[in-house]
């Protein structure tokens, strides 16, 4: 006879509910894992979109995402003359509010030279820029469509082509426009500001200016060789790919992600605590029946199998609810939700091996249980 399985079916709605509630418990520690995933993965992808092997910018500085970076237009020329680069291209970044048809929405533009590094591999809907002005790739989760007119700046741009997973660290989804309409959006001078400047004195300004230039390196040749070659000259810095991912990881999103790391140890905490507190309370709303299962001579190994069966039981049907709703769940959250079958299977694991140590506060009340309490009253 298989004791656990009986008292499960003799308190069955008890059961389903706690289950229940762990599996929600669960779901959350799984979820804030699964945003943890998708926070380096937002952050990791904008810098990956453009393939790139090498990455110039102001001299002193750490990549176009961790600080600004201004350098001239013609150093990508510079950049592809040398003999180990395969292929350059500019980039420029920024942050805007864009005017749309129901209101404002924020963006994260990037500008960048189509047939060069720089700009998205696929476009999932519409097509890619043909015209050399007013035209615009966004993100499928700016909710513009196709045909859909935006104004940045002084300029209509019309939505021709949408992509997918194209987001900011900062989670704005991502616009990508040609290079020189980016660039007077991010360098050109108000009007107003214009003609104060020009009252003073002071020479025109100039929008050829990019943030970024990233390059290819030919085949059989260290990024590193090329890093080194730029660092000798003093007005440029460069960096590798992995070195910008590293920024990206350990500067930019580094305490957004110790801030979810802290959170999901807490949630885990809260699940043992929870855990040995649920498991505590059947086994004392047991204690005739282990009375008399000790009164008809059952071994303890019996009455601690009913505990530990009941402890995993709860833990195999709490994450598999809470994984299933995560699933279910995880498209509608505003920013991703990657779950890597790797977490997933960690996860379970460490919430079996708490269901088993939570457990130990019921087996020894259970223990702890004499015989005669049975025969009272």
């Amino acid at each position: 006879m298989n004791l656990a399985l009986r008292d499960i079916r003799h308190n069955l709605g008890r059961f389903v509910l706690t289950c229940l509630g762990l599996s929600l418990l669960l779901g959350l520690v799984l979820s804030m894992i699964g945003i943890y995933r998708g926070l380096v993965e937002e952050a990791l992808s904008l810098s990956r979109t453009p393939r790139a092997d090498l990455w110039v910018v102001e001299a002193g500085k750490r990549g176009p995402f961790a600080e600004s970076s201004r350098i001239p237009g013609d150093t990508r020329e510079v950049i592809a003359s040398l003999s180990r680069v395969a292929a350059a291209g500019s980039l420029t970044y920024q942050s805007v509010e864009a005017l749309r048809s129901g209101g404002k929405l924020r963006l994260y533009v990037v500008g960048y030279e189509p047939g060069r590094p720089g700009g998205p591999e696929n476009v999932t809907a519409g097509r890619t820029m043909g015209r050399s002005h007013y035209e615009m790739l966004a993100d499928v989760k700016s909710g513009l469509v196709l045909g859909e007119q935006v104004r940045l700046g002084r300029n209509v741009f019309t939505v021709v082509g949408l992509t997918r997973d194209q987001v900011s660290s900062g989670g704005d989804p991502v616009a990508y426009l040609m290079l020189q309409d980016a660039q007077r959006l991010q360098f050109e001078l108000e009007p107003p500001v214009a003609r104060r400047e020009a009252e003073r004195g002071a020479p025109p300004a100039t929008t050829d200016v990019v943030n970024a230039v990233v390059a290819r390196v030919a085949p059989g040749t260290a990024p590193g060789q090329l890093v080194e070659a730029v660092g000798r000259w003093k007005h440029l810095t460069a960096l590798s790919q992995s070195a910008q991912e590293d920024v990206l990881t350990k500067s930019v999103v580094d305490k957004s992600r110790r801030q979810i790391g802290l959170f999901t140890v807490i949630l885990l905490a809260v699940s043992s605590v929870i855990i040995a507190l649920i498991l505590y309370t059947m086994t004392m709303d047991k204690v005739r029946e282990i009375a008399t299962l000790k009164l008809i001579g059952a071994p303890d190994a019996t009455i601690i199998g009913l505990i530990i069966q009941e402890a995993v039981a709860m833990a195999v049907i709490g994450f598999s609810l809470g994984a299933l709703l995560i699933n279910l769940a995880k498209d509608f959250f505003p920013r991703r939700v990657i779950l890597l079958p790797g977490d997933g299977l960690a996860l379970a694991v460490v919430v079996l091996v708490l269901c088993v140590l939570a457990s130990g506060m019921g087996v020894r009340l259970a223990l702890k249980i004499e015989p005669a309490v049975a025969l009272g009253g």
